[in-house]
């Protein structure tokens, strides 16, 4: 055996578990099929803008040794998320606050909006939230949910929002306050440099190998006899070359333009809430670093990304898992599969068929290297 670890997958999950490894003295491989290293987080520079070719990444935590972590590969900027919901030219804040239901409503105070709120919950005759449109009325009432979450939700996952979950609106925070930062977290920001500039400082003295396919059979073959252990962070049911059906995921499409502007939005952030508009949102994406690294204005020109969501067919990016009930049945039996693996660890959002934020990433791949051999 010519590695104590192979670990399939570049990402954020792959590399901690990489750096942790490399520094307990074990020697380890890290293979990764794209031609690049970072996953979905990777960012490349163009003209002095960090671009996030995998659509935008804000790393948020309550969790001081999580922070203290990623910080002491790379510092962080202090980028706070205010997104811009824009239906029909009419622009909200995001999310929910009393920002966004003065603008609605007219309201002035919380006691105001939440009488309003109420009243449209009651006429919905919404009780118990059976699905995300009953989960969304009840927290924001039907004019907020008709304009600014109806559109969204529906090109997002690509079905109607009484056939979705309701769970998967509850990440949404609704506010009565006039707080227009997304994320109520202790910590928030964006590694100066782009998060490729993290994973490079991860990865410093660890084998690499790029456009390296570990699942095709001769590589999977070649690999697993070279190494003791596979940590595996790839999709899991093309693990087990999609046996039992291919799980299910939305993907994303991104249509990226340079424009000889100084500033396009004057947001890094806007989402387009209406149904006709093809896209889901626009990402601008120096002002990642507004107030921080880059003053936007030095730079002249920008750089958006517009976002088309989309269907998800095998061989494509996975982006986001479609948790809903026939799909996590199909999870259980591949996790089933996974366990009687000999020496192989499953690990990460496509592993686990789960999304996590990424401050979860790295606790979990720091957690399953202490405890690796226990």
């Amino acid at each position: 055996m010519k590695y104590d670890f192979i670990i399939v997958g570049a990402g954020l999950y792959g590399a901690i578990c990489a750096h942790e490894l490399k520094k307990q003295g074990k020697k380890v491989l890290v293979i990764e099929r794209r031609e690049h290293i970072g996953g979905n987080i990777y960012t490349e520079c163009r003209n002095g803008i960090n671009v996030h070719k995998y659509g935008a990444h804000i790393f948020h935590t309550n969790n001081n040794d999580v922070w203290d972590y990623v910080n002491g590969f790379v510092p962080f900027n202090r980028y706070t998320n205010s997104p811009v919901a824009n239906y029909k030219g009419e622009l909200y804040s995001l999310p929910f606050n009393m920002y966004t239901f003065n603008k609605m409503w007219g309201v002035v105070t919380p006691k105001e909006a939440m009488n309003i709120i109420n009243k449209q919950r009651v006429e919905a005759n919404v009780t118990e939230a059976k699905n995300l449109e009953e989960q969304a009325i009840s927290l924001v009432g039907t004019d907020i949910y008709e304009k600014l979450i109806k559109g969204y939700t529906m090109k997002q996952w690509g079905r109607e929002c009484k056939d979705l979950p309701s769970f998967i609106i509850k990440r949404l925070p609704v506010r009565m306050t006039f707080d227009n930062n997304y994320f109520n977290a202790l910590y928030q920001g964006i590694p100066i440099g782009g998060y490729t500039r993290l994973i490079e400082r991860l990865l410093e003295g660890v084998e690499v190998l790029l456009n390296v396919d570990y699942l095709k059979p001769e590589n999977k073959e070649k690999y697993d006899t070279s190494a003791i252990n596979v940590i595996y962070t790839g999709p899991i049911d093309a693990y087990f070359d999609y046996r039992l059906g291919a799980l299910e995921y939305r993907s994303v499409r991104f249509e990226d333009e340079e424009l000889d502007i100084p500033n396009y939005q004057g947001n890094a952030v806007m989402n387009y809430t209406d149904s006709e508009t093809p896209y889901t949102r626009i990402i601008e994406h120096k002002w990642f670093e507004f107030g921080k690294d880059v003053d936007g204005n030095d730079i002249p020109t920008t750089i958006i990304s517009k976002e088309y969501s989309s269907e998800w067919k095998v061989g494509e990016e996975s982006y986001y898992p479609v948790n809903d009930e026939k799909n996590n049945a199909l999870y259980a039996e591949y996790k089933a599969l996974a366990d009687k693996e000999k020496n192989v660890i499953f690990g990460g959002r496509l592993a686990e068929y789960k999304y996590y934020d990424m401050d979860a990433v790295v606790e979990k791949a720091l957690n399953m290297v202490v405890n690796i051999d226990r």
